[in-house]
């Protein structure tokens, strides 16, 4: 079997609210309920499986129904489950509030219990991890967690991708040594948030993570497209025009399980934009955080259909 790649962070029940008209605050809203599994890392791991690449995830799982669920759908689609916790309590949960547009409004996560991911858990499942061709982990999980699998990362020459996930995990990585991080995949909130100094400059705020050891950074700008920067280079793509955004939920998270893909297969950095760009704009077309449709073969073939 060839190398996993293996994700870190969350798995959670998602319960989706659509509003049928634009919101309005302090009142009652009609909508439309959405339900599937979720979390960063679990979405991340379940469009990977779907697309042919094998996958381990080291999330935390409730002790009930839900998380029952939750195990057996990564068991269906072939996520492996080797150093996943199971939690003596609730299952965690992200609810988040969609406007009329298919736009995020607000969201909320509880009972995600990954404080239980600690360094200690990671040592000791060691071997596991030098089995990773990338390990991949969303800032859910604690800074102590995040440093440790840098160092690891470094001293075994296995590409380390961080996922900030929003505003409040990002700033708790604002003095991470990212020595030994392959890529850090901020939007432009997330952006600053990572940062120590209080530039406003997005190529100064770039270069002062460059400058702290990463490797990468792949800039999510919404519907401007990404920039990928590197030291003395930065690679800059359009977004692909869509019909319609029917649910916003998992497109970032599905970006970056396209450009993995792509890395996984040996693509350059201008080949794994397109292809992640392309996975991105057929989640967003979809409900859930998932591309159910997508194959790799198909995938690869949709390419073209949104840049020539």
């Amino acid at each position: 079997m060839s190398n996993p790649v293996i994700c870190i962070g969350a798995a959670l029940v998602d319960e989706l609210y659509s509003a049928s008209k634009p919101m309005l605050l302090a009142t009652t809203n009609d909508a439309i309920v959405h339900r599937s599994a979720g979390g960063v890392s679990r979405n991340i791991a379940h469009q990977l499986a779907l697309l042919g690449v094998p996958v381990q995830l080291i999330s935390v799982f409730g002790n009930d129904g839900e998380g029952d669920w939750l195990k057996a759908i990564c068991s269906y689609c072939g996520i492996k489950l080797d150093a996943s916790i199971t939690n003596h309590s609730l299952t965690g949960r992200y609810t988040g509030i969609l406007n009329s547009d298919g736009s995020l409004f607000t969201a909320l996560i509880t009972n995600a219990a990954l404080h239980l991911i600690t360094p200690e858990h990671l040592a000791n499942n060691h071997s596991l991890l030098l089995t990773a061709s990338h390990i991949v982990a969303d800032a859910n999980i604690s800074p102590e967690a995040v440093s440790w699998l840098a160092d690891f990362s470094h001293q075994h020459s296995i590409p380390f991708i961080i996922e900030p996930v929003s505003v409040p995990p990002a700033q708790k990585l604002a003095s991470l040594n990212f020595k030994g991080v392959f890529m850090v995949t901020p939007n432009e909130d997330e952006l600053p948030a990572l940062c120590n100094g209080h530039n406003s400059i997005m190529q100064i705020q770039a270069q002062e993570l460059l400058d702290r050891g990463v490797e990468k950074i792949w800039l999510h700008k919404g519907a401007e497209g990404s920039v990928l920067f590197t030291n003395g280079k930065a690679i800059t793509l359009h977004a692909p025009t869509i019909p319609f955004v029917k649910d916003c939920t998992g497109a970032g998270d599905g970006s970056l399980s396209g450009f993995i893909m792509a890395k996984y297969l040996g693509k350059s950095d201008e080949e794994s934009l397109r292809i992640a760009h392309t996975l991105s704009a057929e989640i967003l077309q979809v409900d859930g955080a998932i591309a159910t449709h997508l194959t790799q073969e198909s995938l690869l073939n949709s390419v073209s259909k949104y840049y020539e």
